[in-house]
């Protein structure tokens, strides 16, 4: 795996070149869709492509350019680990199959991933996990369609700088096991996260799903430090929840780059309704940034933070702590693991 890493990023068009220019308009971003769909429609032909589309804006706008280049010949396919954030399948749902009119598969695996991801608390083996069986999953459902050659993927920049870095493992970086007979289709690898938001706004995707908070592929899992139980999980996803519905009434979604809770694997002693608790911590993260490379991190109105509090360890099952981290990237990065 090391050599076959290695020629990935020895390929030119993995390397960002110095002079590209940044998108930051949308003059930039529809010369660039332009370009990408003619490279598109020369690379797929009359090919069919299946992308896994976890509805994150990097996999979203993948998929709006996949179907302004080649339409139907586009399978979409949205597998539910059990690591989505609360209602986010049922969006995805909505703007693909419903306002756009793509051909989606839809596939709940919950069971099937919780399972192989029970015990299991290093980083490294939870993402090679999830991406394993990500791939598994595409597979088994491109076997029920005929001749699909191409798998379209949401790989940005910063996934390719991070792997090639040796930060973190990317599931989406760095080729294909050779049993899986597709090739790659990355229209936006070469962008930054600010960069996505544009050209996806350009390709005229809804503004709530341009705005969506990053979501990296293995989900709540890297938020849910540890081996991952269902009950920890579940205080991941309302936690986040709550974090998401307060940001938008007090005017911070869109204002903030990104902002989600952590629940780490240890407990601490607490009181609630006058007895002993012994329950998870949450933590609250909000950041910003442009190229993802470089984080700051926002501090929010301390009636805003009081607020919150009350509310997660009132509503969430198992917190009796809120904490929140005031850490920048570097040292840290975005995400816990």
């Amino acid at each position: 795996m090391a050599d076959a890493r290695s020629e990935y990023y020895a390929n030119s068009e993995n390397i960002r070149p110095e002079s590209m220019e940044r998108i930051t308009t949308k003059e930039l971003a529809d010369k660039f869709i332009a370009e990408q769909i003619e490279m598109l429609r020369k690379q797929i032909g009359d090919g069919k492509v299946l992308l896994a589309l976890s509805g994150g804006v990097d996999s979203s706008v993948v998929a709006a350019l996949l179907i302004k280049a080649v339409g139907k010949q586009l399978t979409c396919i949205h597998v539910n680990h059990g690591l989505m954030r609360k209602g986010e399948s049922q969006m995805v749902i909505d703007v693909f199959e419903k306002q756009l009119g793509a051909n989606l598969i839809y596939v709940d695996a919950t069971d099937r991933f919780l399972d192989l991801l029970a015990g299991v608390s290093d980083p490294e083996q939870k993402r090679k996990i999830i991406g394993g069986e990500f791939i598994k999953v595409f597979d088994e459902e491109a076997a029920k369609l005929k001749d699909v050659k191409f798998l379209g993927q949401g790989t940005i920049y910063p996934d390719i700088l991070e792997s090639k870095d040796g930060i973190k493992a990317h599931h989406n970086v760095g080729g294909l096991p050779e049993e899986v007979k597709m090739e790659l289709v990355e229209p936006v690898k070469l962008l930054f996260k600010d960069e996505v938001r544009v050209v996806g706004a350009a390709l005229g995707l809804p503004a709530e799903m341009v705005n969506r908070q990053p979501f990296p592929g293995p989900g709540l899992g890297v938020r849910c430090p540890g081996a991952i139980t269902r009950d920890r999980l579940e205080a991941v996803r309302e936690s986040d929840a709550i974090l998401r519905e307060e940001f938008a009434k007090n005017g911070l979604e869109g204002k903030v780059w990104q902002y989600f809770t952590v629940v780490p694997d240890f407990k601490s002693t607490g009181i609630k309704n006058g007895k002993r608790t012994f329950d998870w911590p949450c933590i609250i993260r909000a950041i910003n940034t442009t190229d993802v490379v470089e984080v700051t991190v926002e501090h929010l109105p301390d009636e805003l933070i009081d607020h919150l509090v009350k509310r997660i360890i009132a509503e969430v099952p198992g917190i009796n702590r809120v904490l929140y981290d005031y850490t920048p990237k570097p040292p840290a990065t975005v995400e816990y693991e």
